[in-house]
Order: structure tokens, then C-alpha cells, then sequence
């Protein structure tokens, strides 16, 4: 799974705005390169988290993913708290056995840093994760559309 075909799973669900910082736009460089998915009918950055992302490299203060190898990126998804606990047999909040080494590829576990939120994330999505990487990113989608609808009928 590539980074554009990720964006090709949330474009069509609609209202998504697509932000991919780069040099020379105010972005901050540990930004560079990755993309961050939003709900945003008004095509405008909302005030609000992303409700997924892809991140190229590993980022200032997280716990290396092994992001070093050309072409490697990791997509995080807000999975939720039963999301999340559905996915990984245990709650976003409890320990998880540590892991030696750097993560593995293709396999689904929970976002270094945001994991306790109930992010989950995939380090060079493929055929084994695939499928749920797409499920995941549309039920997160539709989270943050009824969380904007909710806020906006409030």
C-alpha cells in the first residue's frame, strides 16, 4: 500500500482536506513529506487533530519506528477506545509487552507516542494489513464527520 493509494481510500468518503506540508510553505520540517487527513468541509484546516496521518520519517520525541529506510513511512489512525482495544486485545491505556527492535513491517500496533488516545498505527502497510488499514481509516473518517456535526449542531 502506497501513501498515495491512502489517499485515494478517504478522497471519495468526501469534505477530506488533504495537507501535505513541504519546504518553503511555513510548515515546520519535521512536517515535511508527511500528509495529514482531516474532515473539513470548507476546505479550511479545521481546529481540530487530523484524523489520520502518514509520517515519513520518525518524529522529535517519539520512539523510532524505523522510518531511516527510503520509501518506509508509518500511517497512524485514530482507532478509538473499542476501536483500538477490538484491534490489539487490550486497552488503549494498559502496558504492552515490550518489543526488541524496531517495529515490524506490515503489522498493526499501537502509535508510539499517541497510543494511550487510541491511535493505532502500520509501519509499510501491506497485503497483511491492507484491508484493516483501509477499514480503519474510513471508520475514522466517519468518527471525526459526526464529531464535526455534533459540534456544529451544538
Amino acid at each position: 500500500m502506497s501513501i498515495d493509494e491512502i489517499i485515494d481510500v478517504v478522497t471519495p468518503l468526501g469534505d477530506v482536506l488533504v495537507l501535505r506540508p513541504e519546504p518553503g510553505d511555513g510548515s515546520p520540517e519535521a512536517a515535511w513529506g508527511s500528509v495529514f487527513l482531516y474532515v473539513a468541509p470548507d476546505g479550511a484546516v479545521p481546529r481540530t487533530q487530523p484524523f489520520a496521518t502518514v509520517v515519513t520519517r520518525d518524529q522529535p520525541g517519539e520512539p523510532p519506528t524505523g522510518l531511516d529506510r527510503p520509501g518506509s513511512f508509518r500511517v497512524n489512525v485514530g482507532a478509538g477506545t473499542e476501536g483500538f482495544t477490538a484491534l490489539l486485545g487490550r486497552g488503549p491505556r494498559e502496558p504492552a509487552a515490550a518489543a526488541p527492535g524496531p517495529p515490524a513491517t506490515d503489522t498493526l500496533m499501537a502509535h508510539p507516542a499517541y497510543g494511550e488516545l487510541g491511535w493505532v498505527c502500520v509501519v509499510d502497510p501491506g497485503p497483511r494489513t491492507e484491508a484493516t488499514v483501509r477499514d480503519l481509516l474510513r471508520d475514522a473518517h466517519a468518527r471525526a464527520r459526526a464529531r464535526l456535526e455534533r459540534r456544529a449542531g451544538a
